[in-house]
């Protein structure tokens, strides 16, 4: 085997680490939420609000498993349904109030865990291994169109959970 399949074979084997510490701790950061519907959420704030179906190719999943998690929300009072302005017949789903709270407090929650992991990282080394994960992810397939207005999202809430943080006893 040689260097570059060795750094693929770690590669690998360090993100299924990553990937089932983060299922893991997900239930710890809030027991109702799951990691799932917390990315779920997430892009639902992210974009503005998104059909079921939108959901559902982002995430290459089937559309049965978005409904039920899209129905559990819905149930849970986190997520809403409301006609699209330019098609009524069309169902756009959107965070509700109750949604965008608890939205807040897991990033809260979730940043507060991975500055804890990451403590003691140089600057440099932390905009490295954020540049890596964005060019990781961007190569599976998000548009790159959208790249922007999502960074956009996650920074806008990323202050306001640094300022809840701060403001936190």
């Amino acid at each position: 085997m040689n260097a570059a399949d060795e750094a693929i074979e770690t590669i690998h084997r360090e993100m299924t680490a990553f990937a089932r510490r983060a299922r893991a701790s997900a239930g710890r950061l809030h027991p109702e939420l799951s990691l799932v519907s917390y990315t779920l959420l997430g892009h639902l704030e992210e974009s503005g609000g998104c059909r079921a179906t939108d959901l559902a190719a982002h995430y290459a999943l089937d559309k049965s498993t978005v409904s039920r998690q899209v129905g559990a929300l819905e149930e849970a009072g986190l997520i809403e349904r409301r006609a699209d302005p330019q098609d009524q017949r069309v169902q756009v789903l959107h965070l509700t109030p109750a949604g965008t709270e608890i939205l807040a407090q897991v990033t809260v929650s979730r940043r507060v865990a991975f500055r804890e992991r990451l403590v003691g990282w140089p600057e440099e080394d932390l905009e490295r291994f954020a540049g890596y994960l964005l060019r990781y992810n961007g190569a599976g397939g998000m548009p790159r169109e959208a790249a922007p207005a999502a960074t956009e999202a996650t920074r806008e809430r990323g202050r306001r959970g640094a300022a809840a943080t701060r403001s936190a006893p």
